[in-house]
């Protein structure tokens, strides 16, 4: 019996809804059965415990994937391309480092979504350098934070903020914008039966009264690790960075130029100069530190 016939069919779009349904059956595991499952099938090899990994972890790809049914493409293949990814994570997973599957897989699902995603449009062929896939995957979040219409252009003020957020050419950002337009991106509300009236859309299917486990556990747990790699890369800051950027730009009520010029007795254009010296060292820093714990996922 392999991991993958113990994946309920998902067949396409059509049986998506009872996919939906089958997935909410498996049990969420508790931390010490994960642990118990993921030890026997890192030392045995068990196929068993792989699968019951597997499973317990469905809902969270089909969570994750509905994060990206705005790019025009089959939420049954997003969910499939995801479950791969849970498979690899699940048989890369080391139980004994401390951290839960959730937290690990993320980063398997996540990987292989987007890499479907950049094999499916045309548009990013065009262009695959790691700032335009990070343009890419950013800017419908980005436009709808900054609440700009879906199916124009921007506004020349919305594509300065993106373009300075992103680290990219502003042309770069009109660019994407308007192959993203062409390119048929479908709603993020789109219906589950067409136009039918009360049909509900994709979005809700996996509502549920009580959070799930997993999913509330990989969150905190991602929080974790960003916060951890931060404090890496401040590391990288002398004592005055480290002070200045952390009282500028991490604290909820930061403190002002003039008020830090007083500190250490420099002018107020001093210390933005060093602000920004420090914020770009944390920055780079920070790129090296992921694309370490990322290696494994080009492996």
């Amino acid at each position: 019996m392999t991991i993958k016939s113990k994946v309920p069919a998902l067949g396409g779009e059509q049986s998506l809804n009872r996919y939906l349904a089958e997935i909410k059956k498996f049990p969420v595991l508790k931390p010490e059965q994960e642990y118990m499952l993921a030890k026997r099938y890192a030392e045995h090899e068990d196929t068993e415990a792989a699968a019951q990994l597997v499973t317990s972890h469905l809902r969270l790809v089909a969570k994750i994937a509905m994060g990206y049914r705005g790019y025009g493409l089959p939420v049954s293949d997003l969910i499939s391309e995801g479950n791969v990814g849970l498979m690899q994570g699940v048989k890369k997973f080391e139980p004994d480092r401390g951290f839960r599957l959730a937290t690990y897989a993320m980063w398997w699902i996540k990987a292989s979504i987007q890499e479907y995603i950049l094999r499916s449009w045309s548009l990013v062929k065009m262009g695959t350098t790691a700032a335009q896939k990070k343009l890419f995957f950013n800017l419908r979040r980005m436009k709808k934070n900054l609440e700009a219409f879906e199916d124009t252009d921007l506004h020349p003020d919305d594509v300065t903020t993106i373009a300075t957020q992103l680290g990219v050419p502003e042309q770069e950002v009109v660019n994407m914008n308007r192959r993203m337009l062409m390119g048929g991106d479908a709603s993020l509300n789109v219906s589950m039966r067409g136009d039918e009236e009360g049909a509900g859309q994709w979005q809700d299917w996996l509502t549920d009264d009580r959070p799930l486990q997993d999913e509330t556990v990989a969150d905190a747990e991602e929080k974790q690790v960003r916060h951890e790699m931060l404090v890496d890369a401040m590391d990288v800051l002398n004592d005055r960075e480290k002070h200045i950027l952390t009282e500028r730009r991490l604290t909820e009520n930061p403190q002002t130029l003039e008020e830090l010029s007083q500190v250490y007795d420099v002018s107020r254009e001093r210390i933005r100069q060093i602000e920004v010296r420090a914020f770009e060292k944390v920055q780079k820093a920070m790129q090296r530190i992921v694309g370490e714990r990322l290696m494994p996922l080009a492996a």
